[in-house]
């Protein structure tokens, strides 16, 4: 269980056949077109623009694509061939909104009685009497507005990273809020939230509080485009944010020259007004034809790094969660921890990775500075280069080198 959640254009697109058995453009000819700009392709479904309840559908929309759009609901997506019978599960059917989504390679083992122990009867083995120390970089963010030569990361705090390049930004869980529902924020975000240029998007892995902040939503400017996993449409249209795509496991979608692909990840999904398991929870693959780039959300380490690696790779950057990992008896289903993090960064055959998930909201057991100490702590006794393996300070800028 989650401990924070207790208390331009975009077209779905096959571009490369090598990442798909089949490219979506060549399964059909029919398309239709919703809200703005969007075009769906039956066979491979984005969801973008659904009316809301008592609102007309609009008119364009063929009797093809509405099978398109309701058929596809969390369906198993075709494996290509050469998949290893571990991740074979990866690409089965995991549920729908109204009956609820699952993990089909692994049932998560605890229960409300877990959650109590824990809570209730366990000792923490960690002495928290200190403040942590959680390093902070002074940064306005005005670069967000001056195109990028190559490309920058810059860490926001916890899952937000505001990644720059060339003219583009593109957020990952943007959470500028003062809360994680309970969990109060202990450092500000590392740039201010009116640095966010308007025509950024966002990608956002799952509904716990702690990764999808309303205030954040309301806040960012309403031309923001936001890519979702399925079951979250509605809840960004009925706040006026209808500038929404809902996407499937092992489904893509296109904004200019970003092919956004959603993937599967080993989570969970409770939000108030949503319900558990309702929406799907997903990592995020960012590929620009340049460069890609991955970005987990929250996770256990599971098989899906290294079928990752395998379709993906090499991957240039992955955003890796290495923090709110203990008690590990726990947490470890949900959450990884530094070395776990370390061996999915090399089953992704990732260049770089980039820490995220720590010293933002305490949520867990462990210090919350204590997961980069950690890591530094591996990468020194696995003679790992630095450079390759990093955890940044809050508002810290890392160029991505030029050369791949």
């Amino acid at each position: 269980m989650d401990a924070g959640s207790f208390f331009p254009r975009c077209s779905v697109t096959g571009r490369r056949s090598q990442r798909r058995s089949t490219s979506v453009s060549n399964r059909s000819k029919t398309t239709a077109r919703i809200g703005t700009g969007s075009r769906v392709y039956p066979g491979d479904t984005v969801f973008e623009g659904r009316a809301r309840r008592g609102e007309n559908v609009n008119r364009s929309l063929t009797a093809c694509a509405v099978v398109a759009l309701f058929s596809a609901i969390a369906r198993a997506a075709d494996a290509p061939d050469g998949v290893p019978e571990l991740a074979r599960a990866l690409y089965a059917a995991h549920g729908d909104p109204g009956a609820g989504f699952f993990t089909p390679w692994s049932q998560d083992p605890r229960s409300v009685w877990s959650l109590l122990r824990w809570q209730l009867f366990s000792r923490n083995e960690y002495d928290k009497s200190a403040a942590p120390a959680i390093p902070i970089v002074a940064n306005d963010g005005r670069g967000l507005a001056t195109p990028e030569h190559s490309a920058s990361f810059t860490w926001v705090g916890h899952a937000t990273f505001a990644i720059h390049d060339g003219a583009d930004v593109i957020l990952t869980d943007p959470h500028f809020g003062e809360r994680a529902l309970l969990p109060k924020r202990l450092v500000p975000p590392g740039v201010p939230l009116t640095a966010v240029p308007p025509d950024a998007f966002a990608v956002i892995s799952h509904a716990h509080y702690d990764h999808l902040d309303a205030y954040t939503v309301d806040a960012l400017p309403a031309s923001v485009q936001w890519f979702v996993p399925l079951g979250l449409g509605d809840w960004f249209r009925e706040r006026g944010r209808p500038n929404v795509v809902e996407l499937d496991w092992w489904q893509s979608a296109e904004r200019g020259r970003w092919k956004i692909t959603c993937l599967p990840s080993q989570h969970w999904s409770r939000r108030l007004g949503i319900g558990t398991n309702r929406s799907l929870w997903c990592a995020w693959l960012l590929d620009s034809g340049v460069r890609r780039y991955f970005f987990a959300g929250d996770t256990g380490y599971f098989a899906g790094f290294a079928e990752y690696g395998r379709r993906f790779g090499p991957i240039d950057v992955a955003m890796l969660p290495i923090g709110a990992y203990a008690p590990r008896w726990f947490m470890r289903w949900q959450h990884m921890d530094p070395a776990e993090a370390v061996q999915a960064w090399r089953d992704l055959r990732a260049v770089t990775m980039l820490a995220m998930h720590w010293g933002t909201f305490d949520l867990t057991d462990e210090p919350a500075d204590l997961p980069p100490r950690q890591l530094a702590k591996l990468v020194a006794e696995d003679h790992l280069d630095p450079e390759r393996v990093r955890a940044l300070a809050i508002g810290e800028v890392w160029h991505q080198p030029e050369e791949r």
